[in-house]
């Protein structure tokens, strides 16, 4: 799975005051398909505290924050728990941009070329 993990100062997730909007459209609107193409796949989130989120993509807003569908959490289980770790259904969840540590989305070969050109 690709890392399509944003920097706080990537273009498709917030747009700069100081460019003009013709610039702006045109990159926005590479970025806005890229993601696009991503909707209803699946995708891996991890924060900070250690946990991970299964689910399906279903948007991201400028702010960067990240909302999933059918979503399944996975984290570390007690050490006299018979599984490594536990987990629970969630349903839709949102996840805050500053939160997030990891994202992979499950994709081909092809798309994951596509995806790593997505900061350029």
């Amino acid at each position: 799975m690709p890392d399509v993990t944003p920097a706080p100062d990537d273009a498709h997730c917030k747009t700069s005051t100081t460019e003009s909007p013709e610039t702006t459209t045109g990159s926005s609107s590479q970025h806005v398909e890229k993601l696009r193409k991503m909707l209803f796949r699946r995708m891996l989130v991890g924060v900070n505290d250690g946990r991970y989120f299964l689910g399906l993509f279903h948007c991201v807003d400028k702010q960067g924050n990240i909302l999933l569908q059918d979503a399944v959490e996975y984290r570390s289980a007690r050490h006299n728990a018979p599984s490594p770790t536990e987990q629970r259904s969630l349903g839709l969840i949102l996840i805050p941009a500053a939160c997030r540590s990891s994202c992979h989305v499950d994709c081909s070969v092809e798309e994951t070329m596509s995806l790593l050109s997505l900061n350029k």
